[in-house]
């Protein structure tokens, strides 16, 4: 069903082999193969970036729009028909679309299937998908770092040493430590995603399962020991795209609570020292008091003071 998207994503995969062929790569090498896969991932996240500035933009509304739902909730806490009516009627009104939140990832699963399929069939050895069978022989006995492209964890002995790996032991090594990042790297970029989701909405109540989500992220390694080692490699630099993109948009479009902390933390030493001169002018001087002076009587002579004279 998804064969013509196989068919394009293998195109792609070819026509970027050939290129590095051009500019002077061994055609037969890991390198020229594994590029291909880098270079194919961030064409793909290139094309991506419009929906995760999207995204980012449909979060910034959500969380504008939250004190509205609440009481929308608890107006409509008995009638559910008409508080999804009424949330509706909020997303359209603020132009807001909860589903663009879930949509790069969802655009990113068929290319992931797609690049896996064609690596499996480049495994098994079939003419398909672009591919030559000058091609699929190169792909196939291509080797990143002693592990065979199309092999994954799970192929014999046999089957490794028919890919062309000479250190069937050593490929296995590499492949579980490809394993390892890839479940280090998903663990890490749902961690920058879900501290921002908490920064924007504290009171999200899906955050106990996000959490749950996050922290089982590095299972994901286990379901790396299934795929050829071509597709770790996409994964791999999925996520480190996807972390540092995020960490540009991030900086660049903090949250609100955000902005203010970083503003104050930024502030330059000398508009600081500026801002305390400007107050420490525009006080107010105290104002002398004048001194009262107590003029004290003189003192008289007794006989003044007896009021007697000599006698």
């Amino acid at each position: 069903m998804l064969d013509w998207l196989y068919n394009i994503v293998g195109w792609i995969l070819v026509q970027i082999h050939a290129g590095l062929a051009f500019v002077g790569l061994d055609p037969d090498s890991g390198w020229a193969w594994g590029l291909s896969i880098v270079l194919l991932t961030v064409i793909m996240r290139l094309l991506l970036v419009p929906l995760f500035v999207k995204q980012m933009n449909t979060q910034r509304k959500m969380q504008e729009i939250q004190p509205k739902l609440r009481k929308l909730q608890e107006r409509y806490k008995h009638d559910k028909q008409r508080l999804q009516q009424e949330s509706m009627k909020l997303y359209q009104e603020s132009g807001t679309n909860p589903l663009m939140g879930c949509l790069p990832l969802l655009l990113q699963m068929p290319v992931f299937f797609a690049l896996f399929n064609v690596l499996r069939s480049v495994a098994e050895g079939k003419v398909d998908y672009g591919f030559t069978e000058e091609l699929v022989e190169s792909a196939g006995q291509a080797l990143i770092f002693e592990a065979p492209i199309a092999a994954h964890f799970n192929s014999s002995t046999e089957e490794l040493l028919a890919l062309g790996a000479s250190n069937p032991i050593m490929a296995k090594v590499v492949i579980a430590l490809s394993c390892v990042v890839m479940g280090t790297t998903t663990f890490l970029t749902m961690r920058q995603s879900m501290k921002r989701s908490t920064a924007q909405m504290p009171d999200n109540p899906m955050m106990q399962t996000q959490k749950i989500m996050m922290y089982m992220a590095p299972l994901f390694g286990l379901f790396g020991l299934m795929m050829p080692v071509g597709v770790l490699v996409y994964w791999v630099t999925s996520n480190v795209w996807t972390m540092g993109q995020q960490h540009f948009l991030y900086r660049n479009q903090p949250v609100p609570g955000e902005e203010a902390k970083g503003a104050s933390a930024v502030a330059p030493a000398k508009g600081m020292l500026g801002r305390k001169k400007k107050e420490a002018e525009s006080a107010p001087k105290p104002v002398e008091q004048p001194k009262i002076e107590r003029k004290q009587p003189k003192k008289q002579p007794r006989s003044k003071r007896s009021g007697g004279g000599s006698r």
